[in-house]
């Protein structure tokens, strides 16, 4: 560890990164599920339409993305001198920063932090990196109750399920579900209640008040950490954040190393691109944004975990980086096809969608031929539609190409392999090539007579699961030119030129 304690060497990360299921295995299931693709595909329609409506207002949007991804990329060029810089002021305005490698270091220091209140209660703004970590679950064996506050998010933690979209994690509820959820599981609901959007929030309105009110500990994700100043920012839609960030006496927040932002003024980009590009409006209805510890106001003591868990792993891999960049808006997930017909569960991440298809195996790593992980690339048709919505420009399509391309290359067996391998070997000569042409030729056989070939023996057969392929033509290139139709075409074509 380095005096930062930032690792030296980049471990891979850990917590609820690494899937447990493949993604096509698990894909299969969750299309057999209508309601599911009934509730995600009206709920990502309506926020891609809205979106599209308060980004076309802007005339210099497309000019906000690239001094986006601009900001970014200097960030990421220049990581340890802003972290750096980062500790320095959280520390000179009272507060205490903390520097966690992995899932298991930030867990503990945040357990820790916890029982030195004597607190066995804290309330949660939402936060992917804990999430990420798997805090809730870790710190609910070790006798300590973590409250969710944000409305979808608590609709997940008393559902005992998983979130399934970035921003609205519930997306795959509806309110008849979410009305069930709660007069199963919240204490003192109306047993009468109904499932009206207004009466559903307002008993968990009822519900998380008592809580707001009395537990001194909160712990919160950031947005957007700024270097010059030592400020974190969160922005939400509830005011149930702006409730955690001031009510309890301590607050700790986790925040991943790549969120920060150089300068103060750089916030005037991203509080134009974030909530457009997330819940499609102009701006966020509570942008709370706190600069250490201020005497007699709000929490009276603040730490500040800072997170690694795999992320310089990924910033070492020269094209894998960029999806450092994201600010987890999910725009990318309400425009991909794959997405809406799956869900999020399918992706077994904490991050699904596109970005999660290229930031958890880049975050934990996919060299296990069996790990779940590896299969994440490939949940795409590649059809650029993320690329064209994302607000700080990644481009999810290479990313998930050139990823693609790591598994075939570390892949010591498997399909793929096999197949580069005989392709590799086929093309190595002419004769050979010659050879394996005409063996292709069989394939004509498999075809029949509708001329395509809609299942392939053994391994192969993967490929002909999603698709058909067509006959082999009856006649190579090569015999072609070889045959006295060939043959004439090459004269009729020096001829021609003869003539210009």
């Amino acid at each position: 560890m380095t005096a930062l304690g930032m690792p030296t060497v980049p471990p891979r990360g850990s917590g609820n990164l690494r899937g447990i299921r493949k993604f096509p295995d698990a894909a299969h299931q969750e299309l057999a599920n209508p309601q599911l693709r009934r509730n995600i595909g009206k709920a990502t329609h309506t926020i891609r339409a809205k979106r599209l409506n308060v980004t076309g207002e802007l005339p210099d949007w497309e000019q906000l993305r690239d001094a986006g991804a601009a900001i970014k990329t200097d960030v990421l060029n220049r990581l340890p001198e802003l972290l750096t810089q980062l500790e320095e002021a959280v520390t000179a305005r009272g507060g205490v920063v903390h520097w966690a490698a992995g899932a298991a270091e930030a867990n503990a220091i945040v357990t820790e932090l916890i029982r030195k209140t004597g607190s066995d209660e804290v309330i949660k703004v939402k936060s992917m990196a804990t999430q990420e970590i798997g805090l809730n679950e870790h710190l609910e064996e070790r006798g300590i109750a973590a409250y969710e506050t944000d409305l979808a998010e608590l609709i997940v933690q008393l559902g005992h399920d998983k979130p399934s979209h970035i921003l609205v994690p519930a997306i795959h509820r509806n309110r008849a579900e979410i009305r069930e959820i709660f007069l199963r599981e919240m204490p003192d609901v109306d047993p009468d209640l109904d499932d009206n959007p207004r009466h559903l929030a307002a008993a968990a309105r009822k519900f998380l008040r008592h809580k707001f009110m009395t537990v001194p500990v909160a712990v919160s994700g950031a947005n957007f950490g700024i270097a010059e100043t030592g400020t974190l920012a969160v922005v939400e839609s509830e005011g149930n954040g702006r409730m955690c960030l001031t009510l309890p006496q301590t607050l700790i927040t986790v925040m991943g190393i790549e969120k920060l932002l150089p300068t103060f003024r750089d916030l005037e980009v991203f509080l134009q691109l974030l909530p457009r590009s997330s819940t499609g409006e102009r701006m966020n209805p509570y942008t709370s944004m706190w600069t250490g510890v201020t005497p007699g106001d709000g929490p009276q003591e603040f730490h500040l975990v800072l997170l690694d868990n795999g992320r310089t792993a990924a910033l070492a891999d020269e094209i894998g980086r960029e999806a450092l960049h994201c600010i987890r808006c999910s725009a990318c997930l309400n425009v991909c096809p794959v997405y809406e017909r799956t869900g999020g569960h399918a992706y077994g991440s904490t991050y699904p969608g596109p970005i999660g298809a290229v930031l958890s195996p880049q975050l934990a790593g996919m060299d296990r031929p069996d790990d779940p992980n590896a299969s994440l690339p490939f949940a795409s048709s590649l059809c650029g539609a993320c690329y064209d919505a994302c607000p700080v420009k990644i481009d999810i399509p290479s990313l998930l190409v050139e990823l693609r391309h790591q598994k075939v290359e570390h892949a010591r067996f498997g399909p793929e392999a096999a197949a580069m391998k005989a392709a590799s070997l086929a093309m190595s000569s002419s004769q050979r090539w010659t050879a394996a042409q005409k063996a292709a030729g069989l394939g004509r056989v498999l075809a029949g007579k509708k001329g395509k070939i809609t299942s392939l023996p053994g391994p192969l057969a993967g490929w002909t699961d999603a698709r058909d392929m067509p006959a082999p033509p009856k006649q190579t290139f090569r015999q072609w030119w070889a045959s006295d139709e060939g043959r004439a075409a090459l004269a009729k074509a020096r001829e021609e030129g003869q003539q210009r």
